[in-house]
């Protein structure tokens, strides 16, 4: 059976759910501890869907990061997103792809080579890019900075929790900014999931840091 042309395998998306309320963004410059530890602390703790970014690193070094973390990831029955890289999510069996913004095109050829059950996620950073990524398919859209954040400091004012209200088509990750203080503003505010970076990675216990964020998404239930 011949493969599917970038247009039907876009058409294929996008999923009904995501693989959990958390999203960790790995960052190991930020890490309090050793990345691969720092990730089995926020499995350990319920968590199971983690982004693998560190995108800075040359390609060889940052394909052996991402195998250990693969590794911890697959060993727990987590979910794995590989950050931009096609070729690297293909090599290592991720469950998926994160698409920069702006690259909403890609959406088809990233199903063509992992497969129409792949999650395709687009980064968006207003209510007009989130609709674009549910047009061309992606199963969500992070959607940033929801607060000020200090990862995000060239995408102008924080968005605030409104603009998760008004973000139409497609689940939305609430992104930038958030802590266990702020996960369940995001909730009410309609995300289905939050994606979070130093709430875990720079906390000393990151387990501790995960339970908390996650007794307060369902607190906002």
């Amino acid at each position: 059976m011949p493969d599917p042309s970038p247009d039907s395998a876009a058409r294929a998306g996008p999923r009904s759910r995501l693989p959990g309320p958390l999203l960790l963004v790995t960052d190991r410059l930020g890490a309090t501890r050793p990345l691969t530890e720092t990730v089995a602390a926020f499995l350990g703790a319920g968590g199971s869907w983690v982004w693998f970014r560190d995108r800075d690193l040359p390609r060889d070094e940052r394909r052996r990061l991402a195998e250990r973390v693969a590794e911890r990831v697959f060993a727990e029955g987590g979910t794995l997103t590989i950050g931009s890289d096609l070729d690297l999510a293909a090599e290592l069996g991720a469950d998926g792809v994160h698409l920069g913004g702006g690259h909403g095109d890609r959406i088809g050829a990233a199903r063509n080579r992992l497969g129409t059950r792949a999650l395709i996620g687009l980064s968006a950073h207003s209510s007009t890019e989130t609709a674009e990524a549910a047009a061309r398919g992606a199963d969500y859209a992070t959607l940033s900075p929801i607060f000020p954040s200090a990862s995000k400091p060239g995408y102008g004012p924080a968005l605030g929790p409104d603009a998760i209200r008004t973000a139409p088509g497609l689940p939305i990750v609430a992104l930038g900014g958030v802590t266990a203080d702020t996960v369940g503003a995001c909730r009410a505010a309609g995300a289905a999931a939050c994606a979070v970076m130093g709430a875990v990675m720079s906390a000393p216990d990151p387990g501790t840091a995960t339970r908390r964020l996650l007794e307060a998404w369902n607190r906002a239930q």
